[in-house]
């Protein structure tokens, strides 16, 4: 079978990069986007030392015209385009009586936005091969709300509304979209909480743990996989049993 192509975007470090070494593993020609050179070659470095396949290419998700004409590029570039994981964001927190207009209008942009450019990008070589995965990197945030946070909180709950229209619109042409929410993540962040911190944040998760880069990996290796074509328009929470509803 003709190696499966995947886009990962904001794929130079953290979850992005472990979606992508994952895929890259399971037999993926992984195109890696973020705006940062650098870190990417060092991904795809790795990549290929590991006997995997990968390709660079810069882009700012937060400009339309820029991340739509780079997911054409890679889909033209390789003749075809079978995975998409919408993973960049950033956030600007702030409790909501102070956000600015522009704290919010960026995290919108750059994590709700970019989802809709680079899939409606991505559509019509998914359609013409009827196959396709598209994956977006929600958070439990967006679930559930969280105070400071009414910013990334409406981009991630957008994504949910987002990817039900797309897998109801693609899906009889075989293309699949879904949301993985992240709970607490493994990171530089949290591994600086105050222990206190942590313990309550442990009460809330039923396995009792943090999750890792590598946990919400393999969920999206799963829902991205050829065996997944039943799966579409769900929200799964990779989260240790916070958000159990």
């Amino acid at each position: 079978m003709t190696t499966r192509v995947a886009i990962v975007t904001g794929a130079s470090r953290g979850i992005g990069k472990a979606i992508a070494l994952r895929l890259a593993k399971d037999g993926r020609h992984v195109v890696l986007m973020s705006r940062s050179q650098g870190p990417l070659e060092e991904v795809a470095a790795e990549i290929a030392a590991s006997g995997g396949k990968a390709s660079v290419m810069t882009c700012d998700v937060g400009d339309g015209a820029q991340l739509a004409k780079a997911v054409e590029g890679a889909a033209e570039q390789h003749g075809r385009l079978d995975i998409l994981v919408n993973n960049a964001g950033i956030t600007k927190d702030n409790l909501m009586l102070r956000m600015s207009d522009e704290e919010w209008g960026s995290v919108i942009s750059t994590n709700l936005t970019s989802a809709f450019v680079a899939s409606k990008a991505a559509m019509r070589p998914m359609m013409k091969n009827r196959f396709g995965r598209i994956v977006n990197i929600g958070s439990t945030s967006g679930l559930m709300g969280n105070a400071g946070q009414a910013n990334y909180a409406a981009a991630k709950a957008g994504l949910v509304g987002l990817s039900k229209t797309i897998a109801r619109e693609l899906g009889s042409k075989g293309v699949t979209c879904n949301v993985i929410a992240p709970g607490y993540i493994e990171t530089d962040m949290t591994a600086n909480l105050p222990a206190e911190v942590k313990q309550s944040i442990m009460g809330m998760i039923a396995v009792k743990r943090l999750g890792s880069a590598d946990d919400i990996a393999a969920a999206v290796a799963y829902v991205s996989s050829d065996e997944a074509g039943f799966l579409t328009g769900q929200v799964i929470a990779v989260d240790g049993g916070m958000t159990m509803y």
